[in-house]
């Protein structure tokens, strides 16, 4: 995952984290938070993040997500301490509460002492883990970081050390051939395109849009861009789809760039009292499934960050058994979810 501002993984992560703290807190009990002061808490309440050791080494780690008062990072906290403790391991887990410094230093300290076996961070700013990831190598204690090697100065993949990332030209490919897919089977391969964009700054913005454009355009070549709005919330996406419809009363198509596009161009025609026969987005809350089961949104692309989080933890703990392994880069899985899928 790359990180904040305005990060598309999380603005995607509320109803599927909320899957994962639902299915994999079963063993997890207890807060397990950082404190101010920096002291590690575990989960089992003891003070010291030390953990326990057997024949397989420290099975103590540490996650640190982006902060605890994002709902999501509070749930996906809950879904790694659940499925950790579940297999055995005693997961501490910290709060940076966005703050790179405060990251950067939570970590250095229990690796430095060795207090933990292994970590996984979702960095607030890679540049400002630099110095953790060089003495994470040092004492051999793995880590799994978002992104890529080139983010934290790296020349590629080193042992102990392993990502995660976001393919977002691929989601952008999927979304882009889904709805060209639509226009081909529902309008006979022409469409007057309504094409909803992320604001600047958005993560992927160029990698996701730049491909959703080129396989709409392979896949349904008779469509037209008939005008562009740039997303931002539910409301305001809605008054801005409405508004595009009165230049544009035949658009029939909405590349709905994320939940809040995709449900607000659903707003719109609804209102409008005119039909939205195709309309593909990048998000996957448990409204918008529901509409792509109900056949009114006709395809989902959606990061499945269950499973993200469950090949992170076992790529970690992999690790933790053979630190001079090279690491791997990974890939947050997608699903793309239609009616009848």
């Amino acid at each position: 995952m790359k990180s904040l501002p305005r990060n598309r993984a999380v603005r995607s992560f509320p109803a599927l984290v909320g899957a994962v703290a639902l299915s994999l807190t079963a063993a997890a009990c207890g807060g397990g938070t950082q404190p101010a002061d920096g002291g590690a808490t575990t989960a089992s309440g003891d003070s010291s993040a030390s953990g326990s050791a057997d024949a397989g080494g420290n099975k103590s780690i540490v996650f640190s997500p982006l902060a605890l008062k994002i709902p999501a990072m509070q749930g996906l906290s809950e879904g790694v301490k659940g499925y950790g403790e579940g297999h055995g391991y005693k997961i501490t887990v910290q709060d940076p509460d966005l703050d790179a410094q405060k990251q950067a230093t939570q970590l250095q300290q229990v690796i430095e002492t060795g207090a933990v076996g292994g970590a996984w961070a979702i960095a607030v700013q890679p540049s400002a883990l630099k110095d953790v990831v060089k003495i994470a190598q040092e004492k051999k204690i793995p880590l799994v970081l978002n992104g890529t090697p080139e983010d934290y100065d790296l020349p590629g993949l080193v042992p102990g050390i392993s990502f995660s990332t976001i393919d977002y030209k691929a989601q952008g490919e999927a979304i882009g051939t889904e709805l060209g897919n639509c226009i081909n089977e529902k309008l006979d391969g022409k469409a007057k395109v309504l094409w909803i964009e992320s604001q600047a700054g958005t993560a992927g913005k160029a990698e996701l849009e730049g491909a959703a454009m080129d396989t709409l355009k392979k896949t349904a070549p008779g469509v037209e861009i008939a005008t562009t709005i740039t997303v931002t919330d539910r409301a305001a996406t809605q008054t801005q789809v409405g508004s595009a419809l009165q230049g544009n009363p035949d658009i029939t198509a909405v590349m709905g760039q994320n939940d809040e596009g995709a449900l607000g161009a659903l707003g719109a025609f609804d209102a409008a009292g005119k039909e939205l026969p195709c309309l593909t987005e990048a998000g996957g809350n448990d409204e918008v499934l529901a509409l792509a089961e109900e056949g009114r949104i006709y395809a989902v692309v959606a990061l499945q960050f269950k499973d993200d989080m469950v090949q992170s933890f076992e790529t970690l703990t992999k690790m933790m058994a053979d630190p001079t392994a090279t690491g791997l880069q990974l890939t947050v899985p997608q699903k793309v979810f239609k009616a009848g899928s």
